[in-house]
């Protein structure tokens, strides 16, 4: 028996995963996978993600899934926040950047968004539900 509450049962043990865990650790691998694919496409190929900002979101990408494996949800916040900050200006920089070049050179739809951008963007938004989800939890 237990002196401090009477019972047999030994004290609960506190997990390291949390209610946005496997959002962060999503979202997270999202970013790390977009840091290494195509991120524009052009008539004459592809530029990698890391000819720009991969390396950005391969940091990024590591904070998050750092973040899903702390056991503080506070802290994981910030990890859930800081990245998909990072990730979501990139994409919408990229982006802007795309249209100024299309704009300046008279060629609308020769220089697209790859496939990096699409999932950066997905990670993005699993990374903002999951510190959605973790600050609403009790």
């Amino acid at each position: 028996m237990s002196a401090s509450n009477g019972s047999a049962a030994p004290p609960a043990r506190r997990g390291i995963l949390h209610t946005g865990s496997l959002g962060l650790m999503t979202g997270g691998l999202l970013l790390i996978i977009g840091a290494f694919t195509p991120w524009v496409s052009t008539p004459l190929g592809n530029l990698s993600a890391m000819a720009g900002p991969g390396l950005w979101l391969l940091c990024a990408g590591v904070v998050a899934v750092a973040g899903a494996l702390l056991p503080h949800r506070t802290l994981a916040l910030a990890h859930a926040l800081i990245p998909a900050a990072a990730g979501g200006s990139l994409v919408v920089w990229q982006l802007a950047k795309i249209a100024q070049i299309s704009a300046e050179t008279d060629s609308w739809g020769k220089m697209l968004p790859g496939v990096s951008m699409v999932i950066v963007a997905g990670g993005v938004v699993l990374l903002l539900s999951a510190a959605r989800r973790m600050y609403t939890a009790a």
